[in-house]
């Protein structure tokens, strides 16, 4: 491998990176792995709930591990929807809004926003109308002349979020100030943003308006009560407002919430539909053995990004290749052992590897990332979660209780599925500690 190529796949692997599907040069590295997480096609199942109901608002829930492949799967979805003559508004909220602090009217501004901002970069412009009369209202907290913004919603809509997310101070100010206007905020993103978008879209030949919320998984993630409790008002107590948006919504929503309120969740959010949730890639059967397939497919993840011809190479070329990278395939396939399946892992393990030393990668500089990362997840285990997990491996089965639902938050725990259903086993790299195996 030369210097270049080297650089390349050093950034394509990348653990924070998403793939961008409607670019060939991103799309080469897509694997799909709906076969090793249990049979189904979740992506396909979110488009054809649009496709079918194109005429009818439709809110769908996503949810997963924090860096299971989630955005590369709902960016695959937009790429299908939009060759079906789709238009899709894909943002991730934290681009206006801090997660930490966040209520159903600050999510309703971003998403208008993004709209009129989209719209805008397709020479569809949008009436400030309503957000005008609300500008007017708190013009004194966001300090900027309203002159500036008649005829841009996306300046305007942008000027409020901009100062929700500047500070507490800030926030809790405007919050007060708007604490009366959640039901015409609504009203007016229907009317003046949502329906007026959609009738000029039909008139560029479009059949419909797709918003893909995507990040609001990270709610909730560092399992404290306060976030919990944020997340639970959010989707749960404030559901309706966020459903009653009139076009095509994916929501992408915590995975404890799935675990903890899954009915309330899908009677009040999901319009009795259950979240779809994306498991981990599944590399072991559930006697602990390995699967096969699983482990081919992410080998062949790898492999891709550092070979974007490698599929159509057999037999003894592919191994050349891998020992190239690997020196052996077991460095591979302990490799994707140890990320238990979880994308984000594997490729921050690859990439932390990389960093080390340049191909091929020996064993001992694996296992030395293995250690690091093992150390460090460790150190977060409390004392009382070590027979939990214990209890886990042994059952592989979790239930809704906030002790469980912590272990899965913190990645100590990964969730599968086969066509048995739904299974979950202990981070691989927790059972190499002498804790875990002295139990």
């Amino acid at each position: 491998m030369n210097k270049d190529d080297f650089l390349k796949f050093f950034d394509a692997c990348d653990p924070t990176r998403t793939l961008m599907m409607n670019d060939d040069n991103e799309r080469q590295y897509y694997i799909d792995f709906s076969e090793v997480r249990g049979g189904d096609i979740l992506v396909e199942e979110l488009e054809n709930r649009i496709v079918r109901q194109k005429n009818k608002p439709t809110c769908q829930l996503f949810t997963g591990h924090i860096g299971s492949g989630k955005s590369t799967e709902l960016r695959n979805l937009q790429n299908r929807l939009e060759k079906g003559d789709f238009y899709v508004v894909y943002f991730e909220p934290t681009k206006d809004l801090d997660l930490t602090d966040i209520n159903v009217t600050d999510l309703l501004f971003a998403i208008a926003h993004q709209i009129g901002e989209n719209l805008e970069e397709i020479g569809i412009t949008l009436e400030t109308g309503f957000f005008k009369k609300i500008f007017e209202e708190i013009k004194d907290i966001v300090k900027v002349e309203i002159t500036e913004f008649q005829v841009s919603l996306p300046l305007v809509l942008g000027s409020i979020t901009g100062k929700i997310k500047q500070s507490h101070d800030v926030r809790s100010r405007l919050r007060q100030r708007l604490a009366g206007y959640t039901t015409q905020v609504l009203e007016a993103i229907n009317d003046d943003v949502i329906k007026i978008a959609i009738e000029k879209l039909k008139g560029k030949g479009k059949k419909g308006l797709v918003v893909i919320v995507d990040g609001l998984d990270r709610i909730g993630s560092t399992s404290t009560s306060s976030e919990h409790k944020q997340a639970e008002d959010l989707f749960i107590s404030k559901a309706p407002q966020l459903r009653d948006l009139k076009c095509h919504l994916i929501y992408t929503v915590p995975l404890f919430l799935t675990l903890s309120h899954q009915a309330t969740l899908t009677n009040h959010l999901g319009g009795g539909n259950t979240p779809k949730k994306l498991p981990m890639v599944q590399v072991n059967w559930r006697n602990h053995q390995p699967f096969d397939k699983g482990m081919n497919l992410l080998r062949k993840m790898i492999m891709v990004r550092a070979f974007p011809e490698f599929s159509k190479f057999e037999g003894e070329k592919q191994d050349k290749l891998v020992t190239d990278i690997f020196g052996t395939t077991d460095n591979l396939d302990r490799l994707c052992q140890m990320s238990g399946g979880h994308i984000r892992t594997l490729l921050g393990m690859l990439s932390r590897s990389l960093e080390r030393q340049e191909p091929p990668l020996s064993k001992d500089c694996l296992e030395k990332v293995f250690r690091d990362y093992r150390d460090t997840i460790s150190l977060n285990v409390k004392r009382n979660q070590w027979e939990l997990l214990k209890q886990i491996e042994k059952e592989q089965d979790i239930s809704g209780e906030p002790e469980y639902v912590s272990l899965l938050s913190s990645l100590f725990v990964f969730e599968y599925k086969d066509e048995e259903g739904s299974w979950f086993d202990v981070n691989p790299v927790l059972k190499e500690t002498k804790k875990f195996q002295s139990l």
